[in-house]
C-alpha cells in the first residue's frame, strides 16, 4: 500500500509538472507546483475510507493544495495561481466528465445523471476549497494590515 501510494504521488507530481510545462511555468516554480500536486493526491488517497463518498476527500485535498499555493506564492513572491492551477490537475474530475458523456451517448440517462452530479459535486468541492482558502488569506492579510496601521497611528500620538 505504501509503495503504491508513493508511486501514485510520483505520478501526480509528474502530471502536474507536465501540465505546468503546458501552462508555461518555468524553473523552480514548476517543481513547487509539482510538489503541490503530489501533496493534494497524497491527502486525497490518504483520506480514503474516512467518508461515505469521495467529495470530502477532494475538498480537504483542495484546501491543502490552495493553502500550499498561497504559502509558496508569498514565499517566492509570485501569484498563487501559478502554483494552484497546475497543482490541482491531479484532482480535476476529467474521468467523471468523460463517463457522463459516454453514458449519455449510450442512452444510459440515469447513469449519466448520477455520474454528472457526482462530477459536479467534485468540481464544487474544488471550487469551495479554493474560495475558502483564498478568501481567508485575503481577510487575514487585511486584518493584519489594519492592525499595523492602528499601531503606527497609536505610536505617533
Amino acid at each position: 500500500m505504501e509503495s503504491s501510494l508513493l508511486l501514485q504521488c510520483f505520478y501526480a507530481f509528474a502530471a502536474t509538472v507536465a501540465f505546468g510545462v503546458v501552462f508555461n511555468i518555468r524553473g523552480q516554480a514548476l517543481v513547487i507546483a509539482g510538489i503541490g500536486g503530489a501533496l493534494g493526491w497524497f491527502l486525497y488517497m490518504g483520506l480514503q475510507g474516512f467518508f461515505i463518498n469521495d467529495i470530502p476527500q477532494y475538498f480537504i485535498a483542495t484546501l491543502a493544495v490552495s493553502l500550499y499555493a498561497e504559502i509558496m506564492a508569498r514565499r517566492f513572491k509570485a501569484p498563487a495561481t501559478i502554483y494552484l492551477a497546475a497543482a490541482l490537475i491531479p484532482l480535476v474530475p476529467g474521468g467523471g466528465i468523460y463517463y457522463t458523456m459516454e453514458h449519455f451517448i449510450n442512452g444510459r440517462v440515469d447513469d449519466a445523471i448520477n455520474t454528472g452530479l457526482h462530477t459536479l459535486g467534485i468540481a464544487g468541492a474544488l471550487a469551495m476549497g479554493i474560495i475558502i482558502v483564498s478568501s481567508s488569506i485575503r481577510i487575514w492579510l487585511n486584518i493584519r494590515k489594519e492592525i499595523k496601521k492602528r499601531r503606527k497611528k497609536d505610536s505617533v500620538h
